[in-house]
């Protein structure tokens, strides 16, 4: 602002002196006009000009004279006539060639009669010049035409005395008018003199009244200065002190008094930072970077009176002044709130701390309670190959009815962690909503028959039968609702309704609706359903059991396929459910009757269990060798390692947590080393059911995962497919089996144009393997694994396996490993792609 009023006022000295410029300009102007006017006045009193046209025709009087005097033609009369003429010529050639008459040239009656007398000249000039013979002679025709020149000179001497007349009286007016133009020229100069009179008022009136405003300024700037919260602190470029507010005062234990005038940097600058202060002023003074001026709010160390460092927030802003330029700096000591914010770090690093916990706690405890659970579960399915009573079998199922409701709660903890961790990664495939909540229904009855309770499901409008979604999500929304349905109905009813709104060409919002006529949900507790470990009334808790966790996971899952769930219920009156989903839709899916298969014998395989736990031992290896099947058994991971390497197995089972060494380390061993097993499948035996680490296992290298409690069935499923995949033909790189079983699933046009995309997917993936410099192995291994999935999906194994071992080497940091498997991959890749 500052700089504004100074640019005002050179603004305002430049007009004036413009305008004192241009006056000066005028009035020179009309003064030199003035000079040459009267000089022009003096010369023509002085001026013979009417002088020489009267003598000219004197002079022509006295040549036509002599003429007639001259009688007897005698040497000195003739002399005369010549003295005379050449006289009266060299007038006339005056009056023609002086400078003085050039104007009476304009005049017609002059020129005329200047023209007769030079033809006068010019034909008596000749007689003139002639002996005097010739003279004497030509004097009677010289008389005779002397007549015609006497009126013209005449006329010479009449007209010019016109316009030298006219001439006198121009100048007189031209003069009059440049007095006139004097006379205005003053009077304008003199109301510019009254103008300029009270414009310097003016400026002198705004000047006091700037200076009373500027001064009003400064004492409010001062006292908003004192009162500031903030020190404020005013320095030169030299860095000495013009100013040391109250709060500046308080916050460095300095009095103003003292420290004006005074070197800033000895004064609050921690003596560490003391050099790079001093060349921080050298440097701005000189012109160079700011780079503290200017940029906002700054966190710095500052020194107090009594040599104590303390946190401050500085903000520096600079100025030009007349005496030069100054830097303000506005700090503050943030001493409580760096403290505060270090508490919080902490409190925050607490946190992080107990959610890691509660993460390696859930960890150990699904491997804990799995571990005997496995066990448990297990020997109770040997114990019912055993030769049994009635009462024994039925005590052996409600032992295992018991130990999978434990499953089950076990299995609700993991979920919830599973969602709080965000590993909600939703499939979208065709499913048909009909036969899927049929399912559910017929699920259900058995306890519905229990409680004398009818359940049934029906839609509401024109059904919509196929669409895109998880199945194994709202398997769990829907399993969770209708099952608490059922279980809180007695002697009533349950239904299910299925509704679309907002039908488009590709998408619809679908409402499932689950209503019963059981207790209801009380007032108080409809708002809190939807939390963790809510288990309802005392009248719930007496009648039913849970963990609270069921409606807890129903949220997380429909939030997670991007819907809304919402209550409605009244105590004895019962409840609706209704959940929200915005689903595609979907073609049916022509799915082929499968024709029953005879039981087909797997031969007998030889399997290495890598089990630390002796009843889990013992229940795989029971289990196998009731499949026919012959086993060896080891109880850490090294030993797994060590024994493969001298014998051959068909299939490892590996545990994940193991003593001396784990299983993820024993698989990784096993895949890169030279053993005769190192392609061997490898399947995860693991209490573990979070899919984040299940997705780890595959990575080491892993070929599947069996998750504990282990059951014959999943067991049996497992070696199936393996034994499938090992008898596979020899050299063909796609399983064609399991290749249309997709293409049945997905529909020959969904399958061809994901095939489609596979491809362009792998073909970039090989090229891009082909150029990489192997700086990046991380990266090297993510796009492996990703392809890889891709890969299984279309059963191109060989090709999987190569990448997979690509992985697995970029995974181990190793580089030669890298380039030999990335060499393997171009060849293994052309089969596949002319089998796909």
């Amino acid at each position: 602002m500052k700089t504004s009023r100074t640019n005002r006022r050179w603004i305002r000295r430049a007009y004036l002196a413009l305008a004192v410029l241009a006056i000066l300009i005028g009035f020179s102007f009309l003064a030199v006009s003035v000079v040459q006017d009267l000089r022009q006045l003096e010369s023509a009193r002085s001026d013979n000009v009417q002088w020489t046209l009267a003598q000219s025709e004197v002079e022509f009087l006295e040549f036509s004279q002599q003429l007639h005097v001259t009688g007897d033609g005698s040497a000195a009369d003739l002399a005369m006539v010549r003295q005379r003429f050449d006289v009266f010529y060299s007038r006339i050639n005056t009056l023609e060639n002086a400078s003085v008459y050039r104007s009476l040239l304009e005049n017609e009656a002059y020129s005329q009669a200047l023209a007769a007398v030079r033809r006068f000249l010019d034909t008596t000039v000749q007689f003139i010049d002639a002996d005097d013979p010739a003279l004497n002679a030509a004097l009677p025709s010289i008389i005779e035409n002397s007549d015609v020149p006497r009126a013209a000179v005449r006329r010479l001497a009449n007209s010019s005395l016109d316009s030298f007349a006219a001439a006198a009286d121009q100048r007189r007016s031209d003069f009059a008018q440049t007095l006139v133009k004097l006379a205005v020229a003053v009077i304008l100069l003199v109301l510019a003199l009254g103008l300029t009179v009270y414009y310097l008022r003016r400026l002198n009136i705004q000047k006091t009244r700037q200076q009373r405003e500027t001064a009003e300024t400064a004492a409010r700037m001062d006292t908003v200065i004192q009162t500031s919260l903030d020190g404020v602190i005013v320095a030169n470029e030299d860095g000495n002190i013009l100013a040391f507010n109250a709060a500046a005062e308080k916050i460095f234990g300095h009095a103003a008094e003292d420290v004006i005038g005074k070197a800033l940097g000895p004064l609050i600058v921690p003596d560490h930072m003391i050099e790079a202060h001093d060349a921080g002023m050298a440097r701005m003074k000189a012109g160079g970077e700011k780079r503290v001026v200017g940029k906002g709010r700054v966190q710095l160390e500052a020194k107090h009176s009594s040599g104590r460092l303390f946190p401050v927030e500085l903000a520096i802003q600079s100025a030009e002044t007349e005496t030069g330029k100054i830097f303000i700096a506005f700090l503050r000591d943030i001493s409580i709130r760096v403290a505060a914010e270090k508490e919080l770090i902490e409190a925050r690093d607490q946190a992080l701390a107990a959610d890691r916990l509660k993460s390696e706690f859930l960890t150990i405890m699904s491997h804990e309670i799995r571990t005997p659970l496995n066990g448990f579960l297990g020997n109770l399915t040997l114990m019912q190959d055993t030769k049994l009573n009635s009462q024994q079998m039925r005590y052996i199922r409600n032992m295992e009815t018991s130990g999978e409701l434990l499953r089950k709660h076990v299995t609700d903890v993991l979920d919830l962690s599973r969602y709080d961790v965000g590993y909600t990664k939703m499939r979208e495939i065709p499913m048909n909503l009909a036969s899927f909540v049929q399912s559910i229904v017929d699920n259900q009855s058995g306890m519905a028959a229990k409680n004398n309770t009818t359940i049934e499901w029906d839609w509401l409008g024109p059904p919509s039968n196929w669409v895109l979604c998880d199945p194994d999500a709202l398997q769990h929304v829907l399993m969770n609702l209708v099952g608490n349905a059922v279980k809180f109905t007695n002697e009533g009813c349950v239904s299910i309704t299925l509704e679309t709104e907002n039908m488009t060409e590709g998408s619809a919002d679908f409402i499932f609706r689950v209503s019963d006529t059981g207790i209801g949900i009380a007032g108080e507790l409809k708002t809190r359903i939807f939390d963790d470990f809510v288990t309802g009334s005392v009248a719930y808790d007496r009648n039913v059991g849970g963990t609270g966790l069921g409606l807890g996971i129903v949220r997380r899952s429909v939030k997670a396929m991007g819907g809304e769930i919402d209550v409605e219920s009244a105590p004895h009156v019962g409840s609706t459910f209704e959940v929200r989903l915005n689903l595609k839709k979907a073609h049916p899916v022509v799915q082929k009757r499968a024709k029953p298969k005879a039981p087909q014998m797997i031969e007998s395989l030889r399997i290495l269990i890598a089990e630390d736990n002796e009843i889990n031992c013992a229940v795989a290896r029971e289990m196998l060798l009731a499949e026919g099947h012959t086993t060896a058994e080891v109880y850490d991971g090294a030993a797994a390692v060590s024994r493969v390497q001298h014998e051959t197995f068909d299939l490892i089972l590996m545990d994940i947590s193991m003593p001396i060494m784990d299983g993820r380390s024993a698989t990784r061993k096993i895949r890169n080393g030279n053993s005769p097993n190192a392609q061997t499948p490898i399947l995860a035996l693991t209490a573990n059911a979070m899919a984040s680490e299940q997705a780890a296992f595959l990575a080491d290298g892993m070929d599947g995962v069996l998750v504990k409690p282990l059951s014959r069935a999943a067991l049996q499923e497992a070696i199936r497919s393996l034994v499938a995949k090992l008898r596979a033909p020899e050299g063909s790189p796609v399983e064609s089996e399991h290749q249309n079983e997709m293409r049945e699933v997905l529909g020959a046009a969904a399958f061809d144009k994901l095939r489609g995309s596979f491809m362009v997917e792998a073909e970039n993936l090989n090229r891009w393997l082909q150029l990489d410099d192997l700086q990046d192995l991380p990266e090297i291994a993510v796009r492996c694994h990703k392809i890889a999935g891709s890969a299984a999906v279309f059963g191109a194994t060989q090709y999987r396996d190569a990448l997979i071992a690509v992985e697995n080497a970029a995974d181990s940091g190793q580089p030669d490993s890298v380039r030999l498997t990335i060499g393997a991959i171009e060849s293994v890749w052309l089969t596949t792609k002319a089998s796909l």
